[in-house]
């Protein structure tokens, strides 16, 4: 009974998602394709910091496009899109510090994910 009431709520959850897709006018796989933000970030930025250089991976993206990088010992830096890298959790910074994204790519330190 219970796998029964289960398959006709996904049915419903399902026709009513893509009831809400089709009045927007958009397709569900334009949508979902569209709302990955990791698209929009390199996966990877090489800093150089106190002579040694570091691979910081993205982390997580927050609601309002803040982007967080983490690399070992616990360092760590934010971008936005249309923003700076800032270090986290000090003053000091590296060789990203102040650059764009469009900056670090230029300069390879910035390393997209190739699909």
């Amino acid at each position: 009974m219970t796998y029964v009431s289960s398959r006709i709520s996904d049915g419903l959850t399902r026709t009513l998602l893509a009831s809400l897709v089709s009045l927007a006018g958009f397709p569900l796989t334009t949508l979902q394709a569209q709302d990955d933000p990791f698209d929009q970030f390199p996966l990877l930025i090489q800093c150089k910091y106190k002579e040694t250089y570091h691979a910081f991976y993205i982390s997580r993206i927050s609601p309002d496009g803040v982007a967080t990088y983490v690399a070992s010992e616990r360092m760590a830096g934010t971008i936005t899109l249309d923003g700076h890298a800032k270090a986290t959790g000090g003053a000091e910074g590296g060789s990203c510090v102040g650059k764009t994204l469009d900056e670090l790519r230029a300069s390879h330190q910035a390393f997209d994910l190739k699909r």
